[in-house]
Formats: structure tokens, C-alpha cells, sequence
């Protein structure tokens, strides 16, 4: 796997003519030369274009030959016919790029920007607004950058995982992955291997012992009246629970679990569908993950949805709420920056 720059060039010198980042961002993924754990990888390759050209100008490896459509620099002007993918949203204007999440924008922003140094969240804000990668109708969007930044490190810590982002100093954010090999990356590893032992341990389980689990993670949600159904009666429903909010909502949800290597599939979720009762709503929990195809039939406009939990995201609850895992904290002092420190500064 290289960068996504350079799987975005190669894909450019493949087709041999200009693409839309939608159609880039298949392309990178389907022949594997780059990965991602975001949920938008299209509109990370748009940013990155958009940062790149941004920042190098004319020099850019790439350049903008119309409405999210990139070429590489260099190359003949895009026929007439070229056009978005029919999934492609409107852009308004040649400027425009997919928005990101605030977190997602300041990733970008130090990726390509930063140089390996930590920002104030004041300039990651200012850029990334430049950029479009964000958009916003909030008075304090550097607030906002700052409090969603802080509030990702908070639930990474939560869950044992190496957050994307650190705070060396007041309003600066750097990436984590900038800085030194040693004890944050020792522990991130042993993380990593308590996670892959908690999901053993998952699969190791008996059918009745992981819907007993489920009844425990739902409870420790804020659901009431969680009920796991009998075995040979459940018609499908595995758990029962109501969410209460405020005393005044409650919404009835129906779980069903699948304690699976193998995706689920969409015809699982039309399943579950047809089980609900009168006002349920529905919730496949899984140990594995979801195919494209059950995804886009759980939110489906014409019909009941279906939320969809991973593995993955199971996992991350288990560890949030301490289920089946202890957590141990550790003090661990750094040296503050000079001008955040009122101690004695550096000779």
C-alpha cells in the first residue's frame, strides 16, 4: 500500500484521461493501493487533491479540470462528455470539495500541512474552511474544531485505542502518529492484542452466553426492560430493550445477533424487518461486518430502518464499558512545551 497521492496518480496515468474523485476513490480501493479506516474515502481523495493543488499551485502533480473532475497536470483538457458518476453529487462550483467531519479536516489539514508539527486549531480551522473541507454556520468554528478534536482523544482513550490526534500545548493539535516511538505505541499494541483476544473470546462463546452479553451491553447503554427471548420461540428476535429519553420518548428496539466470521447480508436484514412488531425498530449485532448490500438496505427510504452494528463498534463498547476487560491507569509525565510551562525552561 502507498499513499493516497500516489494511488491517485497512478490511477490518473492508468485511465489516461481525467476522473471524478468518486470514480479515483473506487478505482484506488478496488486494485489496493491504498487503505483507509474512514467511512468517506471518496471525499478524503477529494481533500487530498484539494490540499495538494492548494498548496503547490502550479507545480501540483494534478489540477482541477472541472466540477470535482481531476487530471494530472500536464495532460490534455477533458472532452466534453466527461462527466461525475451518476452517484456524484451536484457541485456548485469548480472550487467545491466533499465535506469532511471536523476530526477528518484537521487530519488532512496536518497531514499536508503541518509538516509533521503540531497546529493551532485557530489555523487547522482557518485552512480547512479555505479548503472547503469543512463547512459550517456556527459563529466558533475554531471552538468547534477544538472540542470535537478533544472529545475524539477522550473516546479513543476510552476504548484503549491510540487516538489520531495529541495536544502538546493549549489550542495546539498535532498527529500522534508524528511522535516518538515509546510507551504510547507499546501500549497501542497491547491494546491491539487484548482487542483480537476479547474478539476470540467472542467467537468462543455459546449462541445463549453471547445474547445474555448483548442483554448486558444494551443495559449498560440506558435501555430498560432489555429482555433476551427464548431460545426456540424468538422468531428471529434475539434481545428486547427499550431506549428511554427524557420520560417522554421511548423507543422499542429488536435485536438480533449473529455471531458471525462471515458478513451479513442484505436478505438477513429484510429478515429481521419482517419480525418487528408495532412500532420497533430493528438492530443486527454482529462479530463480524456487513456487506455493502445490507448496509443500503438498512436505510432504505421506503422502509422500517435497521441500525447495524459491527464487531468492531461491539468491541469498542465492551472496552468503553469495562465488560470482559479490566482497565489499568498509568501516570505518565511529559515535558511541557517552554512557553506552556511555568517550570524552569530547557538550557
Amino acid at each position: 500500500m502507498g499513499s493516497a497521492l500516489k494511488a491517485i496518480h497512478k490511477v490518473l496515468s492508468d485511465a489516461g484521461e481525467p476522473l471524478h474523485y468518486k470514480e479515483i476513490a473506487r478505482r484506488v480501493i478496488a486494485d489496493r493501493l491504498w487503505e483507509t479506516d474512514g467511512k468517506t474515502p471518496d471525499a478524503t481523495i477529494n481533500a487530498q487533491l484539494a490540499i495538494h493543488i492548494k498548496k503547490h499551485g502550479a507545480k501540483a502533480k494534478f489540477r482541477r479540470v472541472g466540477p470535482g473532475v481531476f487530471s494530472l497536470n500536464g495532460a490534455p483538457s477533458p472532452a466534453p462528455e466527461t462527466s461525475p458518476p451518476a452517484d456524484a453529487p451536484a457541485a456548485a462550483s469548480t472550487s467545491s470539495v466533499g465535506q469532511l467531519s471536523f476530526t477528518d479536516a484537521a487530519e488532512q489539514v496536518l497531514t499536508q500541512l503541518g509538516g509533521g508539527q503540531p497546529m493551532h486549531s485557530r489555523d487547522i480551522t482557518a485552512k480547512a474552511l479555505e479548503l472547503g473541507l469543512i463547512r459550517t454556520s456556527g459563529r466558533t468554528p475554531e471552538a468547534t474544531m477544538y472540542a470535537s478534536v478533544l472529545e475524539e482523544i477522550q473516546r479513543y482513550k476510552k476504548r484503549g485505542e491510540q487516538p489520531r490526534f495529541h495536544m502538546p500545548g493549549k489550542s495546539m493539535i498535532g498527529l500522534a502518529k508524528s511522535l516518538p516511538v515509546g510507551i504510547p505505541l507499546q501500549v497501542d499494541q497491547h491494546n491491539r492484542k487484548v482487542r483480537a483476544q476479547l474478539h476470540a473470546r467472542l467467537m468462543a462463546m455459546t449462541w445463549g452466553e453471547f445474547e445474555d452479553l448483548i442483554g448486558k451491553v444494551l443495559a449498560e447503554l440506558g435501555f430498560v426492560e432489555v429482555a433476551v427471548t427464548p431460545r426456540r420461540s424468538d422468531k428471529g428476535i434475539d434481545v428486547r430493550g427499550t431506549m428511554v429519553i427524557g420520560d417522554a420518548v421511548r423507543i422499542r428496539m429488536a435485536v438480533q445477533v449473529k455471531r458471525w466470521k462471515d458478513n451479513v447480508q442484505a436478505p438477513t436484514v429484510q429478515q429481521l424487518r419482517g419480525s418487528l412488531g408495532t412500532h420497533e425498530q430493528g438492530l443486527i449485532i454482529t462479530t463480524s461486518d456487513f456487506s455493502p448490500g445490507a448496509k443500503k438496505e438498512a436505510i432504505r427510504v421506503d422502509a422500517a430502518p435497521v441500525g447495524l452494528m459491527s464487531g468492531q463498534q461491539l468491541i469498542n463498547l465492551l472496552l468503553e464499558h469495562e465488560i470482559g476487560v479490566q482497565k489499568f491507569s498509568l501516570d505518565l509525565f511529559e515535558i511541557a512545551p517552554n512557553d506552556q510551562s511555568d517550570g524552569p525552561a530547557a538550557s
